[in-house]
């Protein structure tokens, strides 16, 4: 048996020019988008707020667009979520990470499937596409899993979801139910900190939306396993 790089070069070499064109591409805006979060030189908060404050709703946009973007790069989402309450409080704060995630989300999902997707469907092997179809089947779940992991980068799940034959709506399912719990807290905590010496006390009241959001994620959770269970062999 040849070795496995010799092997997956000999594979790559079939590959249509197109493909592979593609997949390179691909491999390319990750590592812009890597460089550029690395080397990238950000405003400060104080800066950041006189911006918005002059430009409105536009900036608001701007902002969400941003976000959004940075979430497909190599950048910690909890950061984005902590700035997003420092900005915003805690309402402004969560609407404005959970829209900017879940568009981040769908952007990810969308690159990998449109520029990755075929070189991985002709590079399967029958181990590879087992995955693949159980990922087409219990997509939902997994990224459900992949979102509440707080050791799972925002980026791996979103292309790796991409990559695979999960559906569309499974992973922004997934994603939206998934971001809740952790940008709850993150958010929480951002604004806490935008607003200490100011009087507020948006931590103590994010308590009830964050025990509501454990307690429905919990339940979906459930059902889901429920469900799952009762499909299985012997159902």
């Amino acid at each position: 048996m040849a070795p496995l790089p010799r092997r997956l070069t000999a594979a790559l070499r079939r590959l249509p020019a197109r493909t592979l064109r593609r997949a390179l591409l691909l491999v390319a805006l990750l590592v812009a988008g890597g460089a550029i979060a690395l080397t990238a030189d950000l405003p400060d908060v104080a800066t950041l707020r006189d911006w918005l404050a002059d430009v409105g709703p536009l900036g608001w946009a701007t902002l969400v667009a941003g976000l959004a973007l940075a979430t497909l790069a190599p950048v910690p989402r909890t950061a984005l979520s902590l700035l997003a309450g420092v900005l915003a409080g805690f309402w402004g704060g969560l609407a404005l990470a959970l829209t900017s995630g879940v568009l981040g989300a769908a952007a990810g999902f969308l690159l990998a499937r449109g520029l990755g997707r075929e070189v991985v469907t002709r590079l399967a092997g029958p181990r590879l596409a087992r995955a693949d179809a159980l990922l087409s089947e219990r997509g939902f779940l997994a990224v459900l899993i992949g979102r509440l992991t707080p050791i799972v980068p925002f980026t791996v799940v979103s292309y790796a979801a991409g990559l695979s034959g999960m559906r569309w709506r499974d992973h922004l399912a997934g994603s939206a139910l998934g971001l809740v719990p952790g940008t709850v807290l993150h958010v929480s905590i951002g604004a806490t900190v935008g607003a200490a010496g100011r009087g507020g006390v948006p931590l103590l009241a994010s308590l009830v939306p964050l025990t509501v959001a454990l307690v429905v994620l919990g339940v979906a959770t459930h059902r889901r396993r429920r469900t799952a269970g009762a499909g299985g062999p012997g159902a």
